[in-house]
């Protein structure tokens, strides 16, 4: 496989919606975020997302957050919270990612059997686009090899990804250069499960010091 490198702005709408065909027809495409480029597939396609989980070596029990581009997708793929819904108004679009329980709609294999899941509503002019005409929640952990550093330019991405996905669509280098903080809500007590680029007590500082 011949792996096509795009350097795209959030104009390009030609090479967007290429990307987006990809990710329509079960393809993978490599694209940037504010924190580091994801490895994106159609989230709701289980053989495209199984096919994320190949290229990366991903193990089999982590479970794939979803990236989205609207406060009304959140809705059609979770349940939010009053809680969720504090921390959504603050922080997103933005990096970080909720966990909240996922509905029927959302793949088991998405979630590795699991009835809750990560969202992220990225703060990325072409991750927005990109999502958008896809049309699609898109599955998008980062674009490297299981084990190694998260990449934050295309460069990084062809280096470890050439010849194992189509395209990469290439803004230049990422904003924050680490991946997004995830906290877990649906438990009592809410949970940070990776600190990230998202401040801990600016979380907690919203969400009542809980």
């Amino acid at each position: 496989m011949n792996t096509k490198v795009i350097k795209v702005n959030a104009n390009d709408i030609d090479a967007i919606n290429e990307a987006a065909k990809l990710i329509k027809n079960g393809e993978l495409v490599a694209f940037p975020t504010e924190t580091v480029y994801g490895l994106g597939a159609d989230g709701l396609n289980v053989e495209a997302c199984r096919k994320i989980y190949e290229v990366k070596g991903r193990p089999p029990n982590k479970p794939l957050s979803l990236h989205v581009a609207s406060r009304e997708m959140i809705d059609d793929i979770a349940i939010v919270s009053p809680l969720a819904e504090k921390l959504i108004k603050v922080f997103l679009p933005g990096a970080l990612t909720l966990i909240l329980p996922k509905l029927p709609k959302v793949p088991d294999f998405v979630t590795c059997g699991k009835l809750n899941v990560g969202i992220r509503f990225p703060a990325n002019d072409i991750a927005l686009a990109l999502i958008k005409s896809a049309g699609v929640p898109i599955a998008a952990p980062s674009a490297n090899i299981s084990n190694e550093p998260p990449p934050t330019t295309a460069q990084e991405v062809l280096k470890n990804l050439s010849g194992k996905i189509p395209l990469i669509l290439d803004n230049g280098a990422c904003n924050f250069g680490i991946s997004s903080t995830i906290i877990d809500l649906t438990q009592n007590v809410p949970k940070i499960i990776r600190k990230g680029a998202i401040n801990v007590e600016d979380i907690f500082n919203v969400i009542g010091g809980i």
